[in-house]
């Protein structure tokens, strides 16, 4: 705190009080300023520095194309501080119900296509080779670590095939579009009279269809599954892709079998090598999304097998 107190009377910034207004789930944590009437937030990524410069790259990128974002107000990178707009503390999932998340959610498709009209210049790519690696997660973390279940041989060539396949399939759909990467309830602030995007550092090139799925198949929250459908087709629509109802789904249900076997594998790791154990009661939402998904298609049979035979489920 005094880091940051210090850092706030180096670029003359007036301060009255600072208190935690929250944490991710990286090392990165937030505090809101008061000065007055007024109040900013400090964004410290002072253990994770080298994200400063990539979400002031993304921030002025986005905001570029016409995306809400906050307004940076200023930065020190050597530091790993930001001095940002403060947008509250209501999140789109604070907003979110029956009655009205088709509403929400067509708002922050529009967000979505806007996004993806960034440009998407020295971003990495969202290749084979990434999407591999990230559901390898799952393999080490979830069903080694947290459920204490080791894979025979076999299992882990059957398993290796299965994944492979999924990423093959997921680069059959259009690419090529910014991807934020994290693209949920949780990373939308309902601010003024609309919503702003957040935690978007991380952000790739890669397929047309994983911010759509990571905002309608919310790993925090979860609704009815055909009118969930209806609105990634209006997606399909908005976008202007000429590919039927069922070539879309299923392009949208192997994106999500791709992030939510990759997230079964970060829940387990939040919790087993950072200590924040929150997300552990995500994990059964997320799970149940790999089976919804898995359980339309034959081929992907023996990874809900598997999932049985190591207690998932």
């Amino acid at each position: 705190m005094n880091e940051i107190e210090k850092w706030l009377e180096s670029i003359g910034h007036p301060f009255d009080g600072i208190c935690s207004a929250s944490s991710d789930a990286s090392f990165r944590r937030y505090f809101r300023i008061t000065e007055g009437a007024g109040t900013t937030i400090v964004m410290d990524s002072s253990l994770q520095k080298e994200s400063v410069e990539s979400f002031l790259s993304m921030n002025r990128r986005l905001a570029d194309a016409g995306v809400r974002v906050p307004k940076v107000l200023a930065s020190d990178m050597e530091q790993g501080f930001i001095l940002l707009e403060d947008l509250g503390s209501t999140h789109l999932l604070d907003l979110l119900d029956g009655s009205n998340f088709e509403k929400y959610y067509a708002e922050a498709i529009g967000m979505i296509l806007t996004i993806q009209d960034a440009s998407t210049e020295g971003l990495s790519p969202y290749d084979r080779e990434f999407l591999l690696f990230e559901m390898g997660l799952m393999e080490e973390w979830y069903l080694g670590k947290h459920l204490g279940y080791a894979l025979e041989e076999n299992e882990a060539k059957e398993l290796h095939g299965l994944l492979e396949h999924i990423a093959d399939t997921v680069l059959t759909q259009p690419q090529g579009v910014v991807v934020h990467r994290d693209f949920h309830s949780r990373n939308l602030m309902a601010a003024g009279d609309g919503l702003v995007a957040i935690d978007y550092q991380d952000a790739r090139v890669g397929a047309v269809t994983y911010d759509l799925v990571s905002l309608l198949r919310d790993c925090y929250i979860s609704f009815d599954p055909e009118k969930i459908e209806k609105l990634a087709l209006s997606f399909r629509d908005r976008k202007g892709l000429d590919v039927s109802d069922e070539v879309f789904l299923r392009w949208f249900d192997y994106m999500g079998l791709q992030r939510h076997i990759k997230v079964l594998g970060i829940f387990a790791r939040l919790s087993i090598r950072d200590g924040k154990h929150g997300y552990l009661g995500d994990i059964p939402q997320t799970l149940a999304y790999v089976i919804e998904a898995a359980s339309k298609y034959p081929e992907l049979s023996p990874l809900l097998e598997l999932l049985d035979r190591a207690g998932a489920r």
